[in-house]
């Protein structure tokens, strides 16, 4: 049943993989246009006309300058990768949705700049709107929730930090002056982790004006001195925050460690456990030595939808532990998701298609709105044009960051713009439209987009039991959400000797017109996941080429065309093909 509403899904809100829904997608546009010119033409009436300019007695592309410049773009434009295709199963890309497309174009034509409401009264509501669609399909209230669009995941994870920060600063200074002015020792770790209430508290009772409070303010002073003054307070030398990151991380993580000055030593990897999950065991050894080396934790991240495997780690089972030490010891670490990818699954909960998750990554999921902020990319699953990002909180306290001025952007009359609170001055709305538009449409529930992601999975299951049938070598690593990977080895073989056939293989995709697939190499922090791997086929580690990485083949079934069985049963014999051709001439290169 998910599998037939499926198929209705794409075949009614996606332009097609050979162009079926084209009349409408030209319909809509041109009505769009012609709504857009009415607009204009008769926004101000009493204006007097302009001369005609020489471009309106010009034919499209018949002797202009601009004409035949578009044309040239546009040829050139022929020769970029057809991401539309099914074929192409390579990265975190595939085909527009017409809601995503649609409302991406016309909120485009307006140019609205989200920066205030004075210069985008309409695209700032559509914002909000939209956050409010996010939040409740993420699981925060859409009343209470927070939020903005951003250029992707990278500047969402680095506004999370900023809050993080945020939040944190304000505890430690506030107790780092109690800690002065009463001669009491500071635990740099328990102060930066107290709590709004108690902070309040505090400030009451010693009577700390905003001001004092800025001058022992690392953000807001000079984070050397007060840095020093942390040391002499607690009786040891303060080495800064850390950052608790799973070993799947996205490469932005150590970006913002550069970029908010923290270092690199800064960033804490938790390891990943067999199945390429955080390890909440090592998690806890982390938190442990933070709390020992008087560090406090600026941010625990966990991923639902790692970039390379897309795993979602046991958020569930991360936050019970966090509740507990809430509890008993009063610590308040923030807790982010990084959903940039994965967010979206979360459609699929409360409906038929939460049947295509496994029980622990429905369970995962379901906890994302126990999160004090979240990363999600509308520009991926969601369907939508680059470069559409968002970032949400459960509510104003946590989205709270410094204040700046801007005068000429101040129009209280107008309400409340986000150009203070964003680290991005000025943002299209068209992907906050775009956003819109899929949620007033398809809508980000499990008889929705909901459905389209488990048809993803399911296109992925698909894909993994007709290759071990076919193709005893592929070994693929355990999946929780649409993305296959797979090393291609044989019984017993050395880890060495596995990744130069599989290498191999995918040079021979990389030459292939048919098919494009990617490649990603699992290291260090995922031992335990190369472990697992090589137990089920009896490989062994040798630490040739490497030094024990394992190379996989990377496969990513978003694109939503996948879900119609016509397409399966055309496309899947045929990727078979090629990868046996791929095997022999792999084995017949190394026997030479």
């Amino acid at each position: 049943m998910t599998a037939d509403l499926a198929r209705e899904l794409v075949g009614t809100y996606f332009p097609g993989a050979r162009s079926e829904n084209e009349q409408r997608l030209r319909g809509e546009i041109d009505a769009t246009l012609d709504h857009w010119f009415r607009w204009r033409s008769g926004r101000f009436e009493d204006s007097a006309p302009v001369t005609e300019p020489p471009l309106a007695r010009i034919a499209p592309r018949q002797g202009d300058r601009l004409g035949r410049r578009l044309l040239a773009l546009c040829d050139a434009l022929t020769a970029e990768t057809p991401t539309y295709s099914p074929r192409y199963i390579a990265h975190m890309k595939a085909d527009l949705s017409l809601p995503g497309l649609l409302g991406w174009f016309a909120a485009m034509l307006h140019n609205p700049n989200n920066s205030s409401r004075d210069a985008s009264r309409v695209g700032s509501v559509i914002e909000a709107e939209a956050i409010g669609s996010l939040a409740g399909m993420l699981g925060y209230d859409p009343a209470r929730a927070q939020g903005h669009f951003t250029s992707g995941g990278t500047v969402a994870n680095f506004e999370a930090v900023w809050r993080a920060r945020y939040r944190l600063d304000h505890w430690l200074a506030l107790a780092l002056h109690v800690a002065e002015t009463t001669g009491e020792a500071l635990d740099p770790f328990a102060a930066a982790h107290m709590g709004w209430d108690r902070f309040r508290a505090l400030q009451t009772a010693h009577a700390v004006s905003d001001e004092v409070l800025k001058s022992c303010s690392a953000a807001a002073s000079n984070p050397g001195d007060v840095w020093r003054r942390i040391s002499r307070a607690s009786g040891r030398d303060y080495r800064g925050p850390v950052l608790l990151v799973p070993g799947n991380r996205h490469y932005s993580w150590s970006k913002s460690a550069n970029v908010f000055g923290l270092g690199g030593e800064a960033i804490w990897s938790v390891a990943l456990d067999s199945g390429g999950h955080l390890d909440l065991g090592d998690f806890e050894r982390q938190v442990d030595r933070a709390e020992a080396d008087g560090r406090p934790i600026l941010m625990a991240v966990a991923v639902a939808g790692a970039t390379e495997t897309g795993a979602v780690d046991p958020l569930d089972r991360l936050y019970d532990r966090m509740d507990q030490w809430r509890a008993d010891r009063g610590w308040r670490i923030w807790r982010h998701v990084d959903a940039a990818y994965g967010g979206f699954l979360r459609a699929m909960l409360d409906g038929p298609a939460e049947a295509a998750l496994a029980p622990a990554t429905a369970a995962a999921l379901g906890a994302m709105g126990r999160s004090d902020s979240i990363t999600i990319d509308p520009h991926k699953l969601g369907y939508v044009p680059y470069a559409c990002g968002a970032f949400l909180t459960p509510d104003a306290e946590r989205y709270a960051v410094s204040a700046f001025d801007a005068p000429y952007l101040d129009r209280p009359e107008l309400g409340e713009g986000k150009w203070s609170s964003t680290l991005e001055g000025s943002r299209s709305a068209a992907g906050a439209a775009a956003t819109w538009l899929t949620a007033e449409t398809l809508g980000f529930t499990a008889d929705g987009l909901g459905a389209v992601m488990a048809a993803t999975i399911e296109a992925r299951q698909a894909f993994e039991s007709a290759i071990r049938e076919a193709v005893p070598e592929a070994r693929f690593l355990d999946a929780d959400s649409n993305i296959a990977c797979f090393s291609l080895a044989r019984p017993g073989e050395a880890l060495g000797h596995a990744n130069v056939r599989t290498q191999a293989v995918f040079d021979h995709f990389q030459r292939s017109p048919h098919f494009s697939v990617s490649k990603t190499t699992l290291g260090a922090d995922n031992a335990a996941l190369i472990a697992n791997v090589l137990a089920g086929y009896g490989g062994h580690d040798n630490r040739l080429d490497g030094e024990g990485e394992m190379l996989v083949i990377r496969c990513v079934f978003m694109n939503p065309y996948w879900s119609e069985p016509s397409v399966r049963q055309e496309l899947l014999p045929r990727f078979i093909e090629e990868l046996r051709e791929a095997l022999t001439d792999a084995d017949s290169a190394r026997a030479a």
